[in-house]
């Protein structure tokens, strides 16, 4: 598929307060939202909406019923996908991400699995933390984080 438009992927999502709020973020930079399942959580649940506010309806959302689905179906190539994860060996400010990029986030509680990660070392990303204090981060704001960062660097500043 050649949609030249950058995309955001959650792998099993589980709260469904940042998949609401993710998709906000979507509508508001107009990337895709692209969701595979299984979910923690109804895509009907009112918590949803609720942190989407009235923009949900406007989210351009797919959902696939596995990952392996979602590789038949979009077939991306490898340098379009950038893949973030708490122990990445890259920080999230290295590549030049491309305007069709796949931003693919795991769920909240565990990441992305290793099957997804297996073989993938130079895809792989983090957002760097200067405080041993904290151990992660709120997806959401990840999320919206390195999507402003991967826009910037493709829009040229």
């Amino acid at each position: 598929m050649s949609d030249k438009r950058m995309k955001l992927v959650l792998v099993t999502p589980e709260i469904p307060f940042n998949t609401g709020a993710i998709g906000r973020t979507c509508v508001a930079l107009d990337l895709e939202l692209i969701l595979i399942k299984p979910y923690g959580f109804s895509l009907d649940e009112k918590s949803v909406v609720r942190a989407g506010t009235r923009y949900w309806k406007h989210v351009q959302l797919s959902e696939y019923d596995s990952w392996q689905g979602f590789l038949d179906d979009r077939r991306p190539l490898r340098e379009s996908l950038y893949l973030f994860e708490e122990h990445g060996a890259q920080s999230f400010f290295t590549p030049s991400y491309q305007e069709d990029a796949y931003l693919i986030f795991g769920c909240e509680s565990k990441g992305l699995p290793t099957t997804i990660l297996d073989g993938m070392d130079d895809r792989i990303f983090n957002l760097p933390m200067r405080s041993p204090l904290v151990k992660s981060l709120n997806l959401a704001n990840v999320a919206t984080a390195v999507a402003y960062q991967a826009m910037r660097t493709y829009l040229g500043g």
